[in-house]
């Protein structure tokens, strides 16, 4: 594995361009069975204390079966030549096919939970807090409307971020 350990203060991390634009990979699970997704939505800070991601994950995903049942994930970011794998892992189920088969992606186990060679920054969370959107507490109900017309809420995971691993 090519990747080396650095402190989180040392990221030059922008969460609006490296979520947002060039997106993620949210993978959770282990040698014997991981499954991964492409998100562009969650966000980093702090909060109680400790550095934080969240991750928003719908209830039909296959990665969520994943993230729920381990303590563990991982969030993957790629340079740009990968583009077209995310879009792909995020198009696809894992129920369905070999997303790193298809794609070309490399798993790597660590951590007790699993990343991707080709990625140029991971960062390996430890789940602090689960809830799922509810309808009844969104102040912008053209948000409702707008991402959820199937009122298939997402389930929003609070993470701390255990290790931050750059490619070497």
């Amino acid at each position: 594995m090519s990747f080396q350990e650095v402190s989180i203060e040392e990221l030059d991390f922008n969460p609006f361009v490296k979520i947002g634009s060039q997106w993620m990979l949210i993978t959770a699970g282990d040698e014997k069975k991981y499954n991964t997704m492409t998100a562009s939505w969650g966000g980093a800070g702090v909060l109680w204390g400790k550095n934080v991601v969240t991750a928003y994950i719908r209830p039909q995903r296959y990665t969520k079966e994943f993230v729920d049942a381990n303590d563990t994930f991982t969030l993957s970011f790629f340079g740009p030549q990968y583009k077209k794998a995310l879009a792909f892992c995020g198009s696809h189920s894992g129920r369905d096919c070999d997303k790193a088969a298809e794609t070309g992606l490399t798993p790597c186990f660590l951590e007790g939970t699993t990343a991707f060679e080709e990625a140029d920054l991971v960062l390996v969370c430890r789940k602090l807090y689960k809830d799922e959107l509810k309808p009844e507490r969104f102040l912008d109900k053209e948000s409702d409307e707008k991402w959820y017309p199937e009122k298939d809420y997402h389930t929003v995971y609070i993470a701390e971020v255990l290790k931050v691993l750059k490619k070497a």
